[in-house]
């Protein structure tokens, strides 16, 4: 009996606080609150009054929506500073937007943002559906209504930078994500798009300046050091690029670009032993395309051994078949042309899949085309080469035994 008592009293008293703020916000939202709650009293009442007692199934469901749901409610209402509308509406708009019915979900956002046009959350779903849209002006302009009403949350502003880059809009993101890390200088996400933007625009002394300052908070992180390679790269800075890219490979040697971009580098510096070994240890790891075997050819036929280069070469073709019309064009593949394995139409061919992003192609193409230069050696250049590599070794082992 006192438990019925006392939950009568406590599921009324919930019942008249939902009915208090139905009455105060004016929102017929809460009438599905007041439902659910009236459901709980109901299955209650029919227990008094047919004079049964119903089983702990029924009991809990009883409890469920009378008490237990509603409190539930009022608690994330509090905790989370959002009220059951915006949970109502911004849920249906998700769940919407997942279904890929955009304008349905618009619908429940507008409805949400014209009732209370200052709450955040509302704003912050719609700029996620105009997003998905590709509407991407729209989805900032409704970001920075969310910022206006809610500075706390980085992530939209590294949301706002990301958009605007997509938007081509590139100098507005860099200034977003400036002061970004600014504030929080270990945000990896918006130091690693930092970069990215401003090794798009050549940028590159900026971007070195991004990346390192981003290593005092991430330094075991593979993705900068490799980037610092690429970088340096791209200003002719061999020796630093070698730095990086061989720091990314001892942190994980099962990925493929770093030594392959080793290898070219040691192809430039005209050390073609080095370049062998990074190049065959390139193929050890993961993803490995035609680009190893490529070199692998080439530095056989500088060291002589056409036989060796023939091989390596076809290995390259076949999982490459563009190497083939590459191969027709360079000077140094002359003595094996006629050896090489012509691919069938490349129509015909499945296509080759990169994984490689747009500044990965850059830098590995700017080093190729470095390479090329090694195409045009005769002996005695080599020789050179070899020569100038040898007293460079000489002068290293003096200054250690000094």
């Amino acid at each position: 009996m006192i438990e019925k008592i006392a939950f009568n009293i406590l599921a009324f008293a919930i019942f008249i606080i939902t009915f208090g703020r139905f009455i105060k916000k004016n929102d017929t939202s809460y009438v599905y609150v007041l439902g659910i709650e009236f459901l709980g009293i109901a299955i209650n009442f029919i227990e008094l009054l047919a004079s049964i007692h119903l089983n702990l199934f029924f009991r809990i469901i009883m409890y469920m929506l009378s008490i237990i749901i509603p409190v539930i409610i009022f608690l994330i209402e509090y905790k989370a500073k959002i009220t059951f509308p915006e949970m109502l509406n911004i849920t249906l708009a998700k769940i919407a937007l997942h279904s890929g019915n955009t304008e349905q979900a618009k619908e429940y956002l507008f409805k949400l943002i014209n009732k209370y046009p200052e709450r955040y959350m509302g704003h912050k779903t719609l700029a996620e559906v105009y997003e998905k849209e590709e509407k991407y002006s729209v989805a900032v302009d409704e970001y920075i209504r969310a910022t206006e009403i809610n500075n706390k949350d980085i992530k939209i502003n590294y949301n706002i930078a990301r958009l605007l880059n997509k938007d081509e809009r590139a100098d507005e993101a860099i200034t977003f994500l400036q002061d970004i890390l600014k504030t929080k200088p270990e945000y990896y996400d918006a130091t690693n798009l930092l970069g990215e933007i401003l090794y798009t625009q050549e940028r590159y002394k900026e971007a070195i300046n991004v990346y390192m300052n981003a290593l005092r908070y991430n330094p075991g992180n593979y993705d900068l050091y490799y980037n610092l390679g690429m970088v340096y790269t791209m200003v002719n800075d061999f020796q630093r690029a070698k730095e990086f890219y061989q720091k990314a490979a001892e942190i994980n040697s099962l990925l493929y670009n770093a030594k392959l971009s080793l290898g070219q580098i040691a192809l430039i510096a005209g050390d073609l032993d080095e370049a062998e070994k990074y190049f065959k240890e390139s193929m050890k790891g993961e993803d490995v395309e035609g680009g190893s075997y490529y070199y692998l050819a080439q530095i056989a036929i500088l060291k002589g051994d056409k036989e060796k280069a023939i091989n390596y070469m076809n290995i390259a073709v076949e999982l490459d078949p563009n190497i083939y019309n590459k191969v027709q064009k360079e000077d140094v593949f002359i003595p094996i042309r006629k050896e090489i394995k012509k691919p069938q139409k490349l129509e015909n061919e499945q296509k080759r899949r990169t994984k490689l992003s747009l500044k990965e192609r850059k830098a590995l193409s700017h080093l190729s085309k470095t390479c090329s230069l090694i195409n045009s050696m005769n002996n005695e250049d080599l020789t050179t080469f070899k020569n100038v590599k040898e007293k460079e070794k000489i002068e290293q082992e003096k200054q250690r035994e000094n």
